[in-house]
């Protein structure tokens, strides 16, 4: 099985490209988004920022898992038990805006894939939103801190409001615009936004 550090791999990019990094952001904290956030923030000596609802996850990802699920398990047979937070983090809050290298950075908190799930707006271009909204999906909402009615919150308070000309890169899959996903997600269409919450949500 490879390795899932990809640093070395964002390394050959960043010298590619003739770049200069400045910060980490990370949408949440589950295992897949954060497994190389220590290696390459101490590498570059970069700041990490993340919602201060999901800061935990970064020393203990495991929190955020079915325990003894398939990505524990791939954890242990890569001998990896412990986690530890890259040396320089800055929680951010609901409704933040900062610069970074240029950039206007707007800051999102949207629980619902975990319960510090954020999204972020640049230059009111872009919408970078981790696994909240996906290319015809949302994340999913059945792992520990995961919840379907703050994530049916979260559409239609952060997702339903914003540009429909805003560009989507998400977590996972295909860019998409916000028009496109308005039209085209199940997931942003009344029948589902107004469904009863099943029970224990």
């Amino acid at each position: 099985m490879a390795n899932p550090n990809l640093l070395s791999a964002i390394k050959t990019i960043i010298k590619k490209h003739n770049l200069k990094p400045v910060a980490t952001l990370v949408t949440h904290g589950h295992l897949d988004h954060t497994f190389s956030v220590r290696p390459f923030a101490n590498e570059y000596g970069v700041p990490t920022l993340i919602h201060s609802a999901d800061r935990k996850l970064l020393a203990d990802p495991f929190r955020a898992l079915t325990p003894g699920g398939e990505s524990q398990q791939i954890m242990a047979s890569l001998g990896v038990t412990k986690f530890e937070e890259p040396e320089v983090v800055r929680e951010v809050i609901d409704g933040e805006s900062f610069q970074i290298a240029g950039f206007d950075i707007v800051v999102n908190h949207a629980p619902g894939h975990t319960a510090g799930s954020a999204i972020f707006t640049v230059n009111e271009e872009f919408l970078i939103s981790g696994d909240v909204l996906f290319a015809g999906a949302i994340g999913r909402t059945d792992l520990p801190t995961g919840s379907p009615s703050a994530m049916r919150n979260s559409l239609i308070s952060k997702i339903l409001p914003l540009n429909d000309e805003l560009i989507v890169l998400p977590g996972h899959g295909a860019q998409t615009t916000i028009g496109r996903e308005r039209i085209n997600n199940p997931y942003l269409q009344n029948d589902f936004l107004q469904s009863k919450p099943e029970r224990g949500e």
